[in-house]
């Protein structure tokens, strides 16, 4: 496709043809072709004959205003305005280039300010171009045979101008359209359909040559939202007979995959759409009055099947008509946006449910915390009873078994209590994480020094690979503790007289990573994938065997993630474990 450069240079090359064959057939020295402009004035694109005229008249603009004001004055002969120069009202200099002959008394004589116009309206009356000649070569003012074939030429001139300022229009409007797209294309995956519409609007307004914007959305069920997206020129309040007649025409059109205008002409009728003259005139006010527009293209969006809303861009003025690249483009615009809004609505479930899940999360964590901290006080109240009975010096022997046995039971509910306020602590998502260097190797250490008897008791090869200090991580040292006691002491408890735990650290730019293998009884895959569960056991009948409270691993993967850490675990039945854990390092 041509750019707009290439868009410009064909149109005045063509019109710089018509010019010259005007100069070669009808007998003027100078034939010149302006075009209306954006900013109200006439710009000389295209000059013939002499070269000084062409040096000085091209790129020369001239007030529309101006030129209507001399055609109102000017003689009509048929399609040609003749202004004589005792009539011309605009200043020698606007004219840009006067030709250097004498003027002569003589009526029928060409004197060098005539004009000699032939203007070009389209089908709305508007001045979009102006042929005009100067310099007869026989320098007398042109007779009726002279008239007659000008104006044929006038007539074969109008016709290419408004065919050549049409192509580009057409190539302008496909140009500005396809630029419109590709911006929405290019912002569909924005999260909020507010956004799309903030970032999106100027293109499409510009590319559609509108003054006015606005989107409405349908909720799940079909109906139309209070909101309006994207409103140009401050709140518009849609009236809410137009938001249910605009909803049901919008999905009629979206079935039919089409767009409809409305004027101040007319009203379509589309799916029953305003039937009532009283309504149809209720419409019209808005616009004229609220909107100040006089034509509106009214786009329905969705996607697939469902019609999600409905884009509208109004124009004011003269210009009414909304060609059939534009409606097709802005067609292509509202399968667009409603992409972007399944888009947007997907999110914002997503974030929904997050939020739902933060907040069931947080729930879940208060209501572990309130029952733990509920359970301590009895517990405590046992505890201390047990010791006033360990001091009575008659209790028999069954008696003393008894109360040990209490006091086992004493002391696994209370490790169960203190994991479950851990528990509740790290899943809580509310609990804010208060980062601070902590050295993960002295970490290890304190863990080792304090798991030593065990170890020693079931002689375990404990192997430490830890690189030179200082190893820091980015965290909460009692929080990184509880990953470590937990992972080793597992590895300490499920692994076999005799056998080996290596503990590793290493360090990268990017990460430290804490290894923790050991050969002991290992874990099946089909347990693997529950092992991150609060209180999942292993089926292992010799995992079994082991007191836990199936929470240890649940707390070490929620720590890690509060880190924005990973964890990986990789077992065999029988030969080990190796649980891996990367954090992010300390600055």
């Amino acid at each position: 496709m041509m750019n707009q450069p290439d868009i410009e240079a064909v149109f005045v090359e063509a019109l710089q043809n018509i010019a010259e064959g005007v100069t070669d057939l009808v007998g003027f020295e100078v034939a010149a072709i302006s075009i209306a402009r954006d900013d109200h004035t006439l710009e000389m694109v295209a000059v013939a004959g002499s070269q000084d005229a062409r040096d000085q008249l091209l790129g020369h603009h001239t007030p529309i205003e101006e030129i209507e004001r001399e055609l109102v004055t000017a003689e009509e002969w048929g399609d040609l305005r003749f202004v004589p120069h005792e009539r011309m009202s605009i200043e020698v200099e606007e004219l840009g280039w006067v030709p250097d002959i004498e003027a002569s008394d003589d009526p029928d004589a060409w004197h060098p300010l005539d004009l000699l116009l032939a203007p070009i309206h389209d089908e709305h009356n508007r001045l979009r171009g102006l042929l005009s000649v100067d310099l007869p070569r026989d320098r007398r003012r042109p007779g009726p045979a002279q008239r007659e074939l000008l104006q044929r030429y006038a007539r074969q001139t109008r016709r290419s101008v408004l065919t050549a300022l049409e192509r580009a229009e057409f190539a302008e409007q496909v140009r500005m359209a396809d630029a419109a797209r590709r911006i929405v294309r290019q912002v569909s995956s924005e999260l909020s359909i507010g956004r799309i519409v903030e970032i999106c609007q100027p293109a499409i307004t510009t590319g559609f040559n509108a003054v006015g914007m606005w989107l409405q959305t349908y909720d799940a069920d079909g109906r139309g939202t209070d909101e309006v997206y994207g409103a140009t020129e401050g709140d518009i309040a849609v009236p809410d007979e137009f938001k249910v007649a605009g909803r049901e025409a919008a999905h009629l059109l979206w079935a039919q995959q089409e767009v409809t205008v409305v004027d101040l002409e007319s009203v379509p009728v589309v799916a029953g759409m305003l039937q009532d003259p009283a309504q149809v005139q209720r419409l019209h006010d808005f616009m004229a009055k609220t909107l100040e527009a006089s034509s509106m293209l009214f786009v329905p969006i969705g996607a697939g099947s469902e019609c999600l809303g409905n884009l509208a861009l109004t124009r004011r003025g003269d210009r009414t008509d909304w060609s059939p690249v534009e409606q097709q483009a802005a067609l292509e615009i509202g399968h667009d946006l409603g992409r972007a809004l399944v888009n947007a609505r997907t999110f914002e479930r997503e974030r929904q449910l997050l939020q739902e899940l933060r907040d069931l999360a947080g729930y879940k964590s208060r209501l572990i915390a309130t029952i733990s901290h509920e359970l301590k006080n009895p517990l405590a109240s046992i505890v201390g009873h047990l010791e006033l009975i360990d001091l009575e010096p008659d209790l028999t022997m069954p008696m003393t078994q008894s109360t040990a046995a209490i006091g086992r039971a004493a002391q696994r509910m209370s490790s169960i209590i203190d994991d479950l306020l851990l528990l509740a602590q790290v899943a809580d998502p509310d609990t804010v994480l208060e980062p601070e260097p902590v050295d993960l190797a002295a970490v290890v250490d304190d863990v080792l020094d304090l798991l030593h008897v065990t170890s020693d008791q079931k002689n375990l090869c404990v192997v430490l690979d830890v690189p030179p200090p200082p190893t820091y991580v980015l965290g909460a040292a009692r929080e990184l503790y509880q990953v470590c006691v937990n992972l080793i002491s597992n590895a300490v408890k499920y692994t076999p007289a005799g056998g080996t735990i290596a503990v590793t650290l290493a360090c990268t730019p990017t990460d430290v990573q804490l290894v923790v293998a050991d050969t002991g009884i290992g874990i099946s895959s089909t347990d693997q994938d529950r092992l991150f569960q609060e209180f999942f056991r292993s089926t292992n009948p010799a995992a079994l065997a082991t007191p836990g409270t199936g929470l240890g691993l649940s707390i070490v993967q929620r720590i890690v993630e509060r880190h924005h850490g990973r964890i990986a675990l990789e077992s065999d039945l029988g030969t080990g474990t190796t649980v891996t854990v990367t954090l992010p390092p300390a600055p």
